[in-house]
């Protein structure tokens, strides 16, 4: 007899069914819940540059170009215009304070010369007979005192005698009254001249004064005049060497004109045109760094320029210890001029990315180098060599600094 056969309700086929039916259930739920869904982009490892990040002394500087000059030059510029007469030194040679570089000649100033020196010499010789007459006047008034007092001496005793013989009656009235009106004009007349002596002494001091000022004055001026036809002679103001164009025997010069320049050998300064950005930061004695000949020395600003030409202003540096052996005027030398103290901080290298990210976030690797993260940091300073790292990493970091312009707005990197 048949048995009915009962149907099992948990078949194997129906429990593998179900259990991947969960499965899949449970691989999406956690996928979405749980999986990483960053947009990712695949790079090739030897193609990026990496840094790491690292605690260093972080020194604020710029860079610049500097050009050296000699720290003093005189230029020669002509006082007077003329034709060259003489050429005596060659532009390159050493020359002394005082050797003659040049001559000019100039007809129509000499002549003028000359004509101011006939007029100050006619000047100085009516100054000199004005001081000569006014010391005659005094001498002639002083014998006139003389002779009145020499007349007095003879008419005083012989006034008085016969005043006595006219009370005794033994002379005349007549002869009396004669000696005793010489005597009393003579005393009057002394008086006078006294008076006109004493008041002409005064204005004669006055007039001495005077006409010797005068005198001095035309007598420098003279000099002076003198002087112009040595403007003529262009002489060294400064031991050094000569440099100077192409100047020829008969060629025109025109008052003004530059003929050169005297160079100090041996001593030299820097010549540095800054941004006017810095200019606020730039103060003298800020201190700057050059390499010259594999050798570092050291700089210091010692003069700031006040004008700003066309948005730089120049400064003046000069070698605080030793000179490069070798310096030539005009060479040019590459520079870094510290803005300000050092200071340990954390650093990351300068690179590319700043100007794909701003600096405001950068990949970083994750500690297997597999991948590389999109982080988001802060950057403070900066110089030629490093950034300042205010937040956003720690020392160890391994930062990917070369461009990010190929990398889209992928979150995460993937090395290969």
């Amino acid at each position: 007899m048949d048995k009915p056969i009962v149907k099992k309700k948990w078949q194997v086929k129906r429990l593998l069914t179900y259990a991947g039916i969960t499965a899949l259930v449970l691989f999406i739920s956690y996928q979405f819940i749980f999986s990483d869904r960053r947009s990712r982009l695949r790079i090739e490892k030897d193609k990026i540059t990496i840094a790491e990040v690292k605690r260093g002394i972080f020194l604020e500087f710029i860079p610049q170009t500097g050009t050296v000059e000699p720290s003093r030059t005189v230029y020669l510029d002509a006082i007077e215009g003329g034709i060259i007469k003489r050429v005596l030194a060659e532009s390159g040679q050493m020359v002394k304070k005082g050797d003659v570089i040049l001559e000019l000649s100039n007809l129509n100033r000499e002549l003028s010369v000359l004509q101011q020196e006939a007029s100050f010499n006619e000047s100085i010789n009516r100054a000199r007979e004005t001081r000569l007459n006014i010391m005659r006047n005094d001498l002639e008034q002083r014998l006139t005192l003389a002779l009145i007092d020499n007349q007095l001496a003879i008419l005083e005793p012989q006034y008085f005698r016969n005043k006595q013989l006219y009370e005794m009656n033994v002379i005349s009235k007549q002869d009396f009254e004669r000696i005793e009106a010489d005597y009393r004009y003579n005393l009057e007349r002394k008086r006078i001249t006294y008076e006109v002596y004493r008041a002409d002494s005064i204005d004669r001091i006055r007039q001495l004064r005077e006409t010797a000022a005068s005198e001095t004055r035309m007598m420098k001026s003279l000099e002076g005049v003198r002087k112009i036809l040595d403007n003529l002679i262009i002489r060294a103001p400064i031991d050094g060497q000569l440099t100077r164009p192409q100047l020829d025997v008969g060629q025109n010069v025109n008052p003004g004109q530059r003929l050169g320049q005297v160079d100090v050998v041996g001593s030299y300064k820097v010549r540095v045109e800054i941004d006017e950005l810095y200019l606020p930061r730039i103060t003298e004695g800020l201190r700057a760094t050059t390499t010259y000949a594999g050798k570092e020395y050291e700089l210091v600003i010692n003069y700031v320029y006040p004008n700003v030409t066309n948005g730089r202003f120049p400064v003046d540096m000069i070698f605080t210890s030793e000179t490069p052996p070798g310096l030539r005027r005009g060479l040019s030398l590459r520079l870094r001029i510290e803005l300000g103290q050092s200071s340990e901080e954390l650093l990351l290298p300068t690179g590319g990315f700043f100007k794909d990210t701003g600096g405001n976030w950068v990949y970083v690797l994750e500690p297997d180098g597999q991948r590389a993260v999109k982080k988001h940091i802060r950057l403070g300073r900066k110089n030629t060599e490093h950034y300042e790292v205010l937040d956003g990493l720690k020392p160890g970091d391994q930062v990917i600094i070369s461009s990010y312009e190929n990398f889209g707005n992928n979150e995460v990197l993937i090395l290969k």
